[in-house]
């Protein structure tokens, strides 16, 4: 697929994937010459460009360890300015076996009130087969998965008759 100029769909990071530089004119190019200088001016561009393309990306680790993802959040302190904002940070959590009701497990950060959740998510499986479940789940009768998370867990909430052999959740959070 071409890559398209419209702004809109293309709201991510892009990096240049051509070679742009011929290597045997660069031997070529006296050092004193304005040919040099305008070298030097490209090769900084595109190293600014691939600076700009590592900060802003998002992280897809997911360690079982805190980890600046490299979202940015809005700051609800100065919310007009984009160059006022909060990073996010990720986490993973082993669950490990879902039964029916409540699964508590301790998510190991240590939360302050000035913490907001970004986004809790996750999914469970049941070994030797297909099927899988997000996290959390909306049954159609009532038979759902909460996710919850406190200061020290992750609870679930497992009313979906379901038992499971792995489940995973996924913490993005900032921290002021």
């Amino acid at each position: 697929m071409p890559y398209e100029t419209d702004f809109l769909s293309n709201t991510g990071s892009f990096v240049p994937t051509t070679f742009i530089f011929d290597v045997a004119r660069l031997y070529e190019v006296e050092v004193t010459s304005p040919e040099f200088k305008e070298l030097l001016v490209r090769l900084y561009q595109n190293l600014n460009l691939m600076a700009i393309v590592l900060n802003t990306k998002s992280t897809g680790y997911y360690l079982g360890t805190e980890l600046n993802s490299s979202n940015q959040y809005y700051n609800p302190a100065d919310p007009g300015n984009p160059i006022n904002q909060r990073p996010g940070f990720i986490t993973t959590v082993n669950i490990g076996a879902l039964g029916a009701g409540v699964t508590s497990v301790n998510h190991g950060l240590a939360v302050t009130s000035t913490w907001k959740w970004m986004k809790i998510y996750g999914a469970a499986t049941i070994s030797g087969t297909p099927a899988g479940y997000p996290l959390p789940f909306a049954g159609a009768t009532g038979n759902n998965i909460e996710v919850t998370v406190t200061a020290t867990q992750v609870v679930i909430n497992n009313q979906s008759g379901v038992v499971f052999t792995d489940a995973t959740v996924i913490l993005e959070y900032v921290k002021s």
